[in-house]
């Protein structure tokens, strides 16, 4: 984002973000881009993120999204998007799929749109350019649906493909391996 913005909001999830020295949206950003990956204690308390220093591709852009709209900083969508998961573009999932005979399992990540340009600050090493062309399909999220909203419409997306495609696999199945390669993403 070539304009920066200060944070000027008197909200908690602002004056929270703001008492760890942050004053921008750019310096925001880059502080929740280098907070390491993992699952906060409650999915619903975007806050976390900031005090157990930590966050998930859903809590840590949720987080950014609604700070962006409480401080009225414009052209900032929070996306969820499926996305064809491998080994290749997630290598940090380890060999789970390989294991399996899996190719691929479509995999829910949320990420921003800002200014039109998708933006992934799951982590340091997010560059969105490794999944963007496995990308099945987008809806723009609001951010409290990345917490229920986000899993139901993920399970759903699973029990249609695994139906088109004939899988072998029950739904189960493919979401206790999916489990685990988000497990090894945290390790």
């Amino acid at each position: 984002m070539n304009t920066d913005y200060k944070l000027k909001s008197k909200d908690k999830l602002t004056e929270l973000a703001k008492s760890t020295g942050i004053e921008t949206w750019n310096e925001l950003t880059e502080f929740i881009k280098n907070l390491p990956y993992g699952r906060n204690k409650n999915r619903t308390d975007f806050g976390l993120v900031i005090s157990e220093q930590k966050g998930t591709c859903s809590s840590k852009h949720a987080l950014l999204k609604r700070i962006a709209d409480l401080n009225s900083i414009p052209n900032i969508d929070l996306v969820i998007g499926i996305y064809r998961m491998t080994e290749l573009n997630t290598p940090k999932i380890g060999t789970e799929l390989t294991k399996n005979s899996i190719e691929f399992i479509p995999e829910a990540h949320c990420y921003l749109k800002i200014n039109n340009k998708r933006t992934d600050l799951t982590s340091e090493q997010s560059e969105f350019k490794k999944i963007e062309k496995d990308i099945i399909q987008e809806k723009l999220i609001e951010p409290n649906q990345v917490t229920e909203f986000k899993v139901d419409y993920h399970k759903e997306f699973l029990r249609n493909w695994l139906n088109e495609i004939n899988s072998q696999f029950e739904f189960d199945q493919i979401w206790r391996i999916r489990e685990k390669c988000i497990a090894n993403l945290t390790e």
